[in-house]
């Protein structure tokens, strides 16, 4: 009978293409894994990994299986859930995703406050762009991602927590004096730098500005706000920031002045994603609110 075992040591080889790796990730010998999916395979009859002293290719029936595979792993997953949803809140671990752009900025906020409220919890965060943290809240790899929507997570579920709107940074010398909004129309958009390709701020961005179909002009390509913002320190340029980053990331740059875009809002909205048979949904709920409140706090 095939095992769950089984199936665990195959999709870590899926993931590592290395039988040795994938040995070190669940723990086991080499060997032990080896016999395994040699088990594996004999009982399937299907070769499921062509393997070599060089490479570890997956075979086109063993990419089937494998589909196959995540799904009962994620069924099984869940299944576990259902019995620990009964618990106190938070008494099991719980992995959430979360990207570059609003990581830095939401956490300081709200974690002293989860942790104050739950001591013993136990919550991982990882780091990863949009697309690769929302194939792994569907492969069951992690329980949730904190996105900024607008975002294809077709098939998912979001949790909103929080709304905001862009402010344009510029160095005070190359500001408008005593200005407190701007436009879009009113921007120098030769000057404006934002983040490379990849990062949906810079299309929420382009958004608010309806730039959405406007190239950038521009020689400086940044995958960071920090970077950008000592560029506009160094009047290089002027960028967009979110509200939620402002306090961090011009609380001790003298020489920069922030002012509101003035154009329909909000201009970005930070949601948990899940899927939708997802069980532990109450406790997202709490970090929700709790995430709601410590922002409307902290972010005036």
């Amino acid at each position: 009978m095939i095992s769950i075992k089984q199936l665990h040591y195959a999709l870590a080889i899926e993931k590592t293409l290395h039988f040795k790796k994938a040995a070190e990730a669940c723990n086991v010998s080499q060997s032990a894994l080896s016999t395994a999916i040699n088990e594996l395979e004999k009982q399937l009859g299907v070769t499921i990994f062509e393997r070599n002293n060089k490479q570890v290719l997956i075979t086109n029936d063993g990419q089937l299986i494998l589909n196959k595979a995540k799904r009962v792993k994620l069924e099984l997953d869940e299944l576990l859930q259902i019995s620990q949803s009964n618990q106190q809140p938070f008494a099991t671990p719980m992995t959430i995703g979360v990207i570059p752009t609003i990581g830095p900025y939401l956490l300081p906020k709200v974690l002293p406050e989860v942790r104050k409220q739950f001591p013993t919890f136990k919550l991982r965060i990882i780091e990863e762009q949009s697309h690769v943290l929302v194939e792994k809240v569907r492969n069951g790899e992690i329980d949730a991602a904190i996105l900024a929507l607008p975002y294809p997570i077709d098939g998912l579920m979001s949790f909103n927590f929080w709304q905001e709107d862009f402010y344009w940074v510029c160095h005070k010398d190359e500001c408008p004096k005593k200005a407190q909004e701007i436009t879009s129309e009113e921007l120098e958009i030769e000057k404006l730098m934002l983040l490379k390709d990849g990062h949906c701020l810079k299309d929420h961005a382009l958004a608010a500005c309806k730039l959405q179909n406007q190239k950038q002009d521009t020689d400086f390509d940044s995958a960071s706000l920090h970077t950008l913002i000592q560029m506009v320190a160094g009047k290089l340029g002027t960028t967009l920031v979110p509200q939620m980053a402002l306090d961090q990331l011009i609380h001790n740059e003298s020489e920069l002045t922030a002012v509101h875009l003035n154009e329909p809002g909000p201009h970005r909205t930070i949601a948990l994603i899940i899927r939708p048979n997802y069980v532990r949904t109450k406790e997202l709920t709490l970090l929700q609110n709790i995430f709601t409140e410590q922002l409307t706090k902290k972010c005036k």
